[in-house]
């Protein structure tokens, strides 16, 4: 891996692991001492998971690309908190780095092959259930068995978080949320801002938290 991809992956945990610590604050600040169940929110996200992959054979059944990836987003999501859980940012990235530069240095990922990927599920699910311990380095594998690279987790992922804090910080406890927007649920405009914006670690969420906010105040100002 070059000294400049190697540098990119670095500085995507590192927002990775700041995202997942600040929306986890936002819902509780005191989320550590709740030491909530994060293993079992995981190993549920795999059920789920295993039914986008497709395992019923009495009918055709073609992997949902897009309901997998979701999945896999939300299982790193839970992932990482069990991991923030008893360590700090800085413990974390020395503990996975290599593993995650690894990951992201594949960029030739095959199409799924349900069989294979099914058994992968099952396998790490068990293992959540078994250790009660989100594994890094195999979910980076399981990843990589649903056709998920490293560059669309991040870009995945830091969407998805910045949508949550959003929805936080403008009323979606309390029932003040508007979640459609012009005829359109905001994961739909989320997903047309993440793809036209700049995936640069330093200025991504921000942009993307901006743009959403933006577009928020003409749906709430009746624009």
């Amino acid at each position: 891996m070059n000294a400049n991809l190697a540098t990119l992956a670095d500085s995507r945990l590192r927002e990775m692991l700041m995202l997942q610590e600040e929306v986890n604050n936002l819902i509780n600040s005191c989320w550590r001492r709740a030491e909530n169940p994060w293993y079992r929110a995981i190993w549920t996200e795999c059920a789920e998971l295993v039914d986008h992959v497709g395992w019923k054979w009495w009918k055709q059944q073609l992997p949902n690309i897009q309901q997998i990836e979701l999945e896999l987003v939300d299982i790193f999501h839970f992932g990482l908190s069990d991991l923030l859980q008893n360590h700090t940012i800085e413990t974390i990235l020395v503990q996975f780095q290599e593993v995650y530069r690894n990951f992201a240095s594949q960029d030739n990922l095959k199409s799924i092959d349900s069989n294979i990927a099914l058994e992968v599920v099952e396998n790490f699910a068990l293992d959540i259930i078994q250790t009660k311990k989100f594994d890094f380095g195999k979910f980076c594998e399981l990843s990589k068995y649903l056709g998920m690279s490293e560059a669309r987790l991040y870009q995945q992922y830091v969407s998805k978080n910045v949508l949550n804090k959003f929805r936080q910080d403008h009323g979606y406890k309390s029932g003040k949320y508007v979640k459609m927007w012009h005829g359109r649920e905001d994961n739909d405009w989320l997903a047309d801002i993440s793809a036209v914006i700049t995936k640069n670690p330093a200025i991504f969420s921000q942009e993307l938290y901006l743009r959403l906010k933006e577009i928020y105040l003409e749906v709430i100002n009746g624009k």
